[in-house]
Order: C-alpha cells, then structure tokens, then sequence
C-alpha cells in the first residue's frame, strides 16, 4: 500500500509563486513514476509533469518554463515530488493531485487547491 500526503496549495496572485509536495509512503520499492495532475472546475483532470524513475520529466505545454517538478528518493518506504510553479497565471486555477505509479498501480492523493487571483 501506498500513502500520500499533499500540501503547499493555496491562493497566490497573479505572477506569484507555489510549492507543491507529496509525500509518498509505504510499498515504493518499485515506482515507475510520479506526477502532479490538476482539474479545473467543468473541465477533465490533466497531465501538469511526472517524473520518471529513471529522472525523466515531462510537462504539459501549458507550464513548459514555469512549473518545475523534483523528486527526493530517502529509502524504499518514503519519497517527495515536489512542484515549483513560478509565474502562476489565473487559468492555473485548480485542484492539483499527486500521483504515484508502483508496479503498474496508480495511487491518487486527495488534493490541493490552487487558486490564482488575477
């Protein structure tokens, strides 16, 4: 089993900036990735990054060059990915959900929200 706990969301102008971190724990002996998705209200949930195992990154068009996401490994019970968003625009607005892929498993956590003022 795998445990997941979100926080850093919040209300930011704007331009301004956030952190986003999940903590992952439990069985991660063998995570394929991790990734931070988001869902708008009336709209479908989407891809923000992941991170591969091997380091790989991928980002959503939308935050290329202003959403940076990071992973800390510390043993095989604990992980964090983390998201930096820098110049955060009104339609980031969202709630942002952390995602943990172990051995073909997808483990969601409850999410956090973001909210952009402009």
């Amino acid at each position: 089993q795998v445990q997941l706990v979100e926080s850093g969301g919040g209300l930011v102008q704007a331009g301004g900036s956030l952190r986003l971190s999940c903590a992952a724990s439990g069985s991660l002996f063998s995570i394929n990735a991790m990734g931070w998705y988001r869902q708008a209200p009336g709209k479908q949930r989407e891809l923000v990054a992941s991170i591969t195992s091997g380091t790989a990154t991928n980002y959503a068009d939308s935050v290329k060059g202003r959403f940076t996401i990071s992973r800390i490994s510390r043993d095989g019970a604990k992980d964090t990915v983390d998201l930096q968003m820098n110049s955060l625009k009104p339609e980031d607005t969202a709630v942002y959900y952390c995602l943990v892929k172990v051995l073909g498993n997808n483990y969601w956590g409850k999410g956090t929200l973001v909210t952009v003022s402009s």
